[in-house]
Order: structure tokens, then sequence, then C-alpha cells
């Protein structure tokens, strides 16, 4: 039951890293819950420099991203998503990604331009998302 489990969870991911919906889960009677239920949102209804950290940044540092993962292991994983901090500033943001820190890599140009990059740490260091 529990590599079944892993199982689903694994095409979960998948799909959801190619934008396709994963195949329903068999309900053998116990409830199912999908781990993954948000990572994908659709962010229309939201800012445009939201959506351009969803786009850009959001693979891992949205809900179960690799970034998110590891910043939970080191500080209160309350606050591990970086749009629920309320101590970044657009400099650091600009820096971490542009130098990279920790497992980061950093962020050259040709993924994100400055002016882009200028956007996204405004989005991050002033309103949070509840």
């Amino acid at each position: 039951m529990k590599r079944a489990s892993l199982i689903i969870a694994g095409l979960a991911l998948c799909a959801a890293a190619v934008g396709a919906q994963p195949p329903p889960a068999k309900d053998n009677g116990a409830q199912v819950v999908n781990p993954f239920r948000g990572v994908m949102q659709d962010r229309s209804s939201h800012s445009p420099d939201e959506a351009l950290f969803v786009e850009k940044c959001g693979m891992c540092h949205r809900q179960m991203g690799m970034g998110t993962v590891l910043l939970a292991r080191r500080m209160d994983p309350a606050i591990a998503r970086l749009e629920q901090r309320d101590d970044l500033t657009t400099d650091y943001v600009k820096l971490a990604a542009r130098q990279g820190i920790g497992n980061m890599p950093r962020i050259n140009r040709g993924e994100v331009s400055d002016v882009q990059l200028d956007r996204i740490a405004a989005y991050l260091a002033k309103g949070k998302v509840p």
C-alpha cells in the first residue's frame, strides 16, 4: 500500500511538471489526498509580478518545491516559502538569485532578465500571499 502511494505521488509530480493532470487515483474506500495540490495553480487572477514569480521561481520555491523543502530543514517550516517571509529585501533577493546561495544555483540574465528579477524581488519584499 505504501509503495502504491509513492508511485501515485511520483506520477502526480511528473504530471504537474509537464502541466498535465495526474490520472485519478483508485479509491479503495480510503480518502485519497493529492500531496501536490496547489503546485501548478492557475494564477491568472493574481498580480503580474506574482505570475512572473510562479513562472520563473515557482518550480523550486512554491509548495513542495526543492528550495522550499531544503529551506524548511534549516528554518521554521511555516516560513520556508519565500512568499510568506517578511525579512526579504529586494537587494537580498537579487543578490541570492544572481550569485546563488546554498544549494540554489545562480540565475543568469538569459533565464531571468534584470527587469524581471526587479519585479520578482519587489513582489517578494512587499505584500505577502496568505
